[in-house]
C-alpha cells in the first residue's frame, strides 16, 4: 500500500480583495490554514454550506488557482518544485468536473471533439482517438451519434455526462468534482452518482467530491471533511461523522438532514442565524456566534485540531465534553 498521499495540502490560504462603489476594498478569506490529503484510490468529500471556501479549495486542489501562501504536494512532490513537464503530467493527471458542464463546454463544438480534445492534445492517432471515445462515450451512457450534436442540444444530466467523458479522456488519475449534481433532478442526481462510483472503479481513479449535500457524500465516500468560514472544522470517515461527530456544526448539519436526529436539541438550535460574512471573520473559534455551547474560550480562542480517534479529527473546545 502506498502511505504517501497522491495529493496533499499543507497550510493552504488564500484571499480575495473586493471592492463596493464609493468604498476602499476588503479582505475576504477564502481558506485559512487548510491542511489535508488525498490518498490513492480514496474519495474524499469537501462539505459545508456555500460560502465556507470548499470550491476556492477544489480549484486550488485541481491547480486552477494560487494559494497566497502553502505548500500542495504530488505524490509527495511539491508542485512549486516541479519541472515543466512533471507539472504538465500533473495539470493532465488532475481533471476537474464543474457544477455547470455547459460553462466548460465550447457551445461551437460538437461534443465527440470536446471529449477527443485531450486524445488529441496527447498525440495520439485518429484510429485510436475514435476507438477511445467511443469506449469513453458507452462508459458514461452517451450514444455514439451523439458525437455530431452541440453542447445546448443536450439536458442538464447528459452534459454532466459529457464534462466527466471529457474529463476522463485525459486519462486522468484524480477526479475533482465541484458540486457535479447540485443543479440536476434528484433521479438523474443516481445517475451522475452511479457513473462516478463505476468510473473511480473501471478507471482507478481518486476523487475529491466538493458538496453541500452530506447524504450524497456519505453514500460514495470515504473521508469527508467539514469546512467553516475557510477551514477545517472536522474530518473523519463518512460512516462516523453521521453517527458520532465530535463538533456542534457537523452535528448541526446532520440534524438538518430528514430521518437523521443527533441531538435531543431542536434543528434551530443546532444552528443559530446565518453564516457570517467572510469579509468579517470571528474572533476565536469561527463557530461560535452559531453555537449554543459557546463560553468564553469559544469566544477567544482558535481551537485546534485534534484527533479523537484513528482518522477522525475535530477543532472544538468543548468536543470531550460534548460527545465523551
Amino acid at each position: 500500500m502506498n502511505e504517501t498521499p497522491i495529493l496533499s495540502a499543507e497550510d493552504l490560504s488564500k484571499t480575495f480583495k473586493v471592492s463596493a462603489q464609493g468604498h476602499s476594498s476588503r479582505i475576504l478569506t477564502a481558506l485559512d490554514q487548510v491542511t489535508l490529503h488525498l490518498s490513492f484510490g480514496e474519495t474524499l468529500g469537501i462539505a459545508g454550506e456555500s460560502g465556507c471556501g470548499k470550491s476556492t479549495l477544489a480549484k486550488i486542489m485541481a491547480g486552477l488557482l494560487s494559494p497566497d501562501s502553502g505548500r500542495l504536494l504530488y505524490k509527495g512532490m511539491e508542485l512549486s518544485h516541479l519541472d515543466r513537464n512533471s507539472l504538465t503530467r500533473f495539470r493532465r493527471k488532475t481533471q476537474m468536473i464543474f457544477q455547470d458542464p455547459f460553462s466548460s463546454l465550447n457551445p461551437r463544438m460538437r461534443i465527440g471533439d470536446s471529449i477527443s480534445e485531450p486524445l488529441h492534445i496527447a498525440d495520439i492517432p485518429a484510429p485510436e482517438q475514435r476507438t477511445e471515445l467511443a469506449r469513453i462515450m458507452a462508459a458514461v451512457g452517451l450514444s455514439s451519434e451523439a458525437v455530431n450534436r452541440f453542447p445546448d442540444e443536450f439536458s442538464g444530466g447528459q452534459r454532466q455526462r459529457i464534462g466527466i467523458a471529457r474529463a476522463l479522456a485525459a486519462s486522468p488519475e484524480i477526479l475533482i468534482a465541484d458540486e457535479p449534481v447540485s443543479s440536476l433532478d434528484i433521479s438523474i442526481q443516481a445517475q451522475i452518482i452511479n457513473i462516478l462510483l463505476q468510473m473511480k472503479t473501471d478507471f482507478k481513479l481518486s476523487m475529491m467530491i466538493v458538496s453541500h449535500n452530506l447524504l450524497i457524500l456519505r453514500h460514495i465516500c470515504d473521508r469527508i471533511i467539514i469546512m467553516y468560514l475557510g477551514v477545517v472544522v472536522e474530518c473523519g470517515p463518512a460512516a462516523e461523522l453521521f453517527h458520532r461527530c465530535r463538533h456542534p456544526y457537523t452535528e448541526a448539519l446532520v440534524a438538518a438532514i430528514p430521518g437523521f436526529q443527533v441531538s435531543t436539541a431542536s434543528k434551530s438550535e443546532l444552528l443559530r442565524d446565518d453564516l457570517p460574512s467572510a469579509l468579517s471573520i470571528p474572533p476565536g473559534c469561527r463557530f461560535h456566534p452559531r453555537c449554543r455551547h459557546a463560553v468564553d474560550i469559544c469566544r477567544s480562542e482558535i481551537p485546534n485540531l485534534v484527533e479523537y480517534a484513528s482518522g477522525h479529527t475535530a477543532a472544538c473546545h468543548l468536543s470531550r465534553q460534548l460527545y465523551d
